[in-house]
């Protein structure tokens, strides 16, 4: 006999009704909306990205944006200077190298048990050391790199019409939470969330703390890199600034602080509601400036008094009393 559970049953015929309603309805809507909502999956997108550091291994990053400024940097100046389709810059050149930048500022931070303020510290500097690389060093120095519209081209990652980049947006949104979903079902899961909770305990019971902090740092610096190529290509230019800067990493932060850290949809919520607070101020209120940072402030001085945990941080339910670490103890 088969039996239906009326909870997952409904759950996933929502999650269906949503990613429908996401495809078909940006047809209808115009070139301003469509950007609105570009810019709210790519930043749950990257929420998504430095959630998988802090959220679930509880490591507390400020430099996610050296990630994102390595993967629009290098797959701009290689398709500039090298004629290398951005998309080849997308998953190998920018990807590659942010993994390999993130591994080894994992290594040195953990190596030497940086955790807390001085990691986040650690990470702020590279991002910021690489920002002052770009503007004294690199092509276009402080004044970016402007790209060449070639037309309508997907070989070269340039589309006449917005809605191309937004179903790029939302490929990459419904990757990187699938990818999150996987991790969190599984034993990669529970190991990060044990460390999360207590380093030393996980350690104790036979978790290997550096190597699967690692992997968090790989994974997401790899991912980050490839949220960094797609700005870059939507906006046809980057800058150090635009890259490296200190806002892009605090940006990435705020959507899942909002949303709820280390769950699967809390980016995408906490950049649903964050993003058109930046946006739609700078269509309607072009002459007062600022003023999103002014309801950035109220929202999240709001969520870390009565929100703590996130928006679904209310809605959870506890699984029960065992913590993660005593699930892997036994």
């Amino acid at each position: 006999m088969i039996h239906f559970r009326p909870s997952s049953f409904s759950k996933s015929h929502v999650l269906f009704f949503i990613l429908l309603l996401a495809i078909v309805g940006p047809i209808f809507l115009n070139d301003y909306l469509i950007h609105v909502l570009i810019m709210i999956l790519l930043y749950g997108y990257l929420g998504q990205c430095w959630n998988i550091v802090c959220g679930y291994t509880g490591q507390f990053s400020l430099g996610h944006a050296a990630f994102f400024g390595i993967g629009g940097y290098l797959s701009t100046y290689c398709f500039v200077k090298m004629n290398l389709s951005p998309w080849i810059g997308l998953f190998l050149v920018g990807a590659v190298l942010a993994t390999l930048l993130g591994l080894f500022m994992g290594y040195l931070c953990f190596r030497y048990r940086l955790k807390g303020f001085f990691f986040a510290l650690v990470t702020l500097s590279f991002s910021e050391i690489l920002r002052i690389l770009a503007q004294n060093f690199m092509e276009g120095k402080a004044a970016g790199i402007l790209i060449p519209f070639r037309g309508s081209d997907p070989l070269v990652f340039q589309f006449q019409k917005k809605l191309s980049y937004y179903y790029i947006a939302l490929a990459l949104m419904v990757f990187i939470n699938l990818v999150v979903h996987k991790i969190e079902n599984s034993s990669w899961g529970d190991k990060f969330k044990a460390i999360r909770e207590d380093e030393e305990a996980a350690e104790s019971i036979g978790i290997n703390a550096m190597k699967y902090k690692l992997i968090s740092i790989g994974l997401s610096a790899y991912l980050t890199a490839l949220g960094g190529t797609f700005y870059s290509q939507y906006l046809l230019f980057v800058d150090p600034n635009i890259a490296f800067g200190a806002t892009v990493g605090i940006e990435m932060m705020l959507r899942p602080i909002l949303g709820g850290l280390g769950t699967v949809f809390g980016p995408l919520i906490g950049s649903a509601i964050l993003t058109p607070v930046a946006e739609i101020p700078k269509y309607f209120l072009p002459s007062v400036r600022g003023i999103e940072l002014v309801v950035y402030g109220v929202i999240i001085i709001i969520t870390v008094l009565s929100m703590p945990n996130g928006i679904l941080g209310l809605f959870e339910k506890r699984k029960g009393k065992t913590s993660v670490i005593q699930r892997e103890a036994s």
